[in-house]
């Protein structure tokens, strides 16, 4: 009952807020799209506030009353590639991958068995008598009691050709720094045009020494490497099947 009265008040409701969106589009004949006003995203509603791995502070030395340093202040002269956790460095995805494969397989069996008692101790006459005449009326030849025969064949062909081409950048956050120094990262990126969401993850293990002076890294050197392009949205709702002919296709056994 509560359900029927949902449905209603939906349908109900479904002509105020197509005539709000009609009135709404109508006012804008002949008019440029307006901008959004720049307002506090943090009073945006929805808003989250970000948490990451951070690194553990440091203590900080004291400067002197008259010293040029300030502290926490970024050494002019250090390396300003990441290396801790919370740092920030671009991984360059340039994937050209190709596969072509083919097999064929061929089987084939032949097999045949006679088996006959011409002559054992003059009891094959015995059988003879016991056993039924063939079709034709004459009686059963000792030689050729059991006849057996058999072929069987099988043949198969497979082939696979697959075509994959990302070339993207990409900034990944150091989530974690391993006993050897080793850095894992993570990142990930979301692109929304219209209805559609385009999304990339990546993920895996670098070496601080394969990281560029410019703070970036190719895809070939990162190590356990996990990247995941795809995209949600209505064309991609639109490609997939419904879920009863998933349900259907991995059900029915035919």
């Amino acid at each position: 009952m509560i359900a029927t009265v949902r449905v209603w008040l939906l349908v109900a409701m479904l002509p105020s807020l197509a005539g709000c969106t009609i009135a709404d589009r109508l006012a804008q004949v002949g008019k440029a799209p307006t901008l959004s006003p720049i307002e506090n995203p943090v009073r945006e509603p929805g808003y989250r506030p970000v948490s990451l791995p951070m690194p553990e502070p440091e203590p900080q030395p004291s400067a002197g009353a008259n010293s040029l340093w300030r502290s926490g202040a970024k050494g002019f002269f250090r390396d300003q590639r990441a290396r801790r956790v919370g740092d920030v460095l671009t991984v360059q995805l340039s994937i050209a991958d190709k596969a072509a494969l083919s097999n064929e397989s061929s089987r084939s069996r032949q097999s045949r068995d006679h088996l006959g008692i011409p002559s054992f101790f003059g009891l094959e006459n015995l059988a003879v008598k016991a056993l039924p005449d063939t079709k034709d009326g004459t009686p059963v030849d000792p030689a050729d009691f059991v006849k057996m025969s058999g072929q069987s064949a099988n043949e198969g062909r497979g082939g696979i050709a697959r075509s994959e081409t990302i070339n993207t950048d990409i900034a990944a956050v150091i989530t974690q720094v391993l006993p050897n120094g080793n850095l894992v990262i993570h990142g990930r990126q979301e692109i929304r045009v219209n209805f559609e969401l385009r999304e990339v993850v990546v993920e895996g293990i670098v070496r601080p020494e394969d990281i560029t002076p410019r703070n970036t890294i190719g895809h070939d050197k990162i190590a356990e490497l996990r990247v995941a392009y795809g995209g949600r949205g209505q064309i991609t709702d639109v490609q997939q099947p419904r879920y009863g002919a998933q349900l259907l296709d991995i059900l029915l056994p035919y």
